[in-house]
């Protein structure tokens, strides 16, 4: 332990996290290659799916959230931001905006073709045909959280290629 003593946790962060990037783009890249892009979407879907509720649950003991804390929308709002803030590498989570943007309304944007999956997509050529599994996350990581929500606009694609804008806004439905 007397390594990781020496290092800033910034610097952990940003390793694991552009660690976990990599190994998600070569994994659908090899999926893609294998098994064509629609299976890889199907898969890439499934697995986030199946990981969100994990995910969570370690988030929530990471951060000390009791089970019962993202019930007020300030207190989801405050959860998904350190959640976000944890898992993503520095120079992702700085360019992905997730707030508030009224009663029960969270705005998020990409600044402009900045998501690293646009742009590992593009740069595999599969962009065409690749669905978003950055905001499906978002989505899953939700349902985990029991929360019910809406997403304006609902995402199939990938909208940052077709519309040149990543954006839009999640209504959600808390007990309170």
């Amino acid at each position: 332990m007397e390594v990781l003593a020496g290092i800033k946790k910034r610097e952990i962060r940003n390793l694991l996290g552009k660690g976990w990037l990599t190994h998600d783009g070569m994994w659908f890249y090899h999926a893609c290659r294998e098994l064509g892009i629609e299976k890889a979407n199907a898969l890439n879907k499934s697995a986030i799916k199946s990981m969100a509720p994990f995910e969570i649950d370690r988030m929530k003991r990471l951060l000390g959230i009791p089970k019962n804390q993202c019930e007020t929308f300030d207190a989801l709002i405050q959860f998904m931001n350190a959640a976000l803030e944890v898992t993503l590498p520095e120079s992702i989570f700085e360019k992905f905006h997730f707030s508030p943007s009224g009663r029960n309304i969270i705005r998020w944007k990409w600044e402009s073709f900045a998501c690293f999956a646009y742009k590992g997509m593009t740069q595999i050529g599969v962009i065409d045909e690749y669905h978003c599994g950055v905001m499906y996350r978002i989505e899953c990581w939700l349902e985990a959280l029991g929360v019910r929500y809406s997403m304006n606009p609902v995402i199939e694609g990938c909208l940052m290629h077709e519309t040149g804008a990543c954006e839009g806004e999640i209504q959600v439905f808390l007990p309170r």
